[in-house]
């Protein structure tokens, strides 16, 4: 079995479990938070090199605002937890997105985990965090601009991989398998650019309960399907 290089996940479905065991949408939050550890974990063992997980969009500002509010402790808690798992599991843990619109302390935590983790040597792992892709893309734009201001850019200059490299995921490959839990059929946002060839995975499975099992189901379709890149099939 073919095992993808780079998996990212959307994780949906949190809220909607937690209703469907009688549970607040935060108790499905939080359980959802300690699955991602155990997939990562998976995952590595799987054979797979970077994983990428949709943690907070650009539009979760929108939700009501304690459920914001408890989303923001959350995600405190993980990144000081994070560094300990990080060194447990060999990983190193990178943030993409617009983290200056998050609260200092948290912007803190990033900056540590980060600088903690850059030299393991496990899984890749990227955590979006207040992402979203046409964000991404337009703040890239404006470092892009800023550049040819600068003189550091010509027109001619400009090609997929230096665009790429104004990007929040430059140095990373694309994403060879997108999944998404809990049933929903779009992509939300998500690495737009990157998953222009991915191949997309859709389960009814919500994230607090996905497992290796699920994954492994996953990685199974993935093999089963014909990445061809625009070229044609040989008979």
């Amino acid at each position: 079995m073919i095992i993808p290089q780079h998996v990212a996940i959307i994780l949906d479905g949190n809220g909607r479990w937690a209703k469907q065991h009688g549970m607040p949408r935060n108790y499905g939050h939080t359980q959802g938070a300690k699955n991602v550890e155990t997939i990562c974990r998976e995952a590595w063992n799987l054979g797979i090199k970077y994983l990428t997980v949709y943690a907070f969009s650009t539009e979760n500002w929108n939700r009501p605002e304690d459920e914001v509010r408890a989303l923001m402790k959350l995600l405190r808690n993980y990144m000081k937890n994070c560094i300990k798992t990080a060194e447990k599991n060999h990983m190193r843990v990178r943030v993409i997105g617009d983290i200056s619109q998050l609260d200092a302390d948290i912007q803190e935590s990033i900056h540590r985990l980060e600088e903690f983790s850059k030299d393991q040597d496990g899984l890749n792992f990227q955590i979006a965090i207040n992402y979203g892709s046409r964000d991404e893309m337009l703040r890239g734009m404006k470092r892009m601009l800023k550049d040819y201001k600068d003189g550091r850019l010509l027109p001619e200059d400009l090609d997929e991989k230096r665009f790429e490299s104004y990007l929040d995921t430059r140095d990373l490959p694309a994403p060879d398998l997108l999944i998404r839990t809990s049933g929903e059929l779009r992509l939300s946002n998500y690495l737009l650019w990157q998953l222009a060839y991915s191949e997309l995975y859709f389960t009814e499975v919500p994230w607090p309960d996905f497992t290796k099992k699920e994954l492994v189901k996953a990685i199974e379709d993935y093999n089963r399907r014909d990445r061809r890149y625009g070229g044609i099939k040989e008979e």
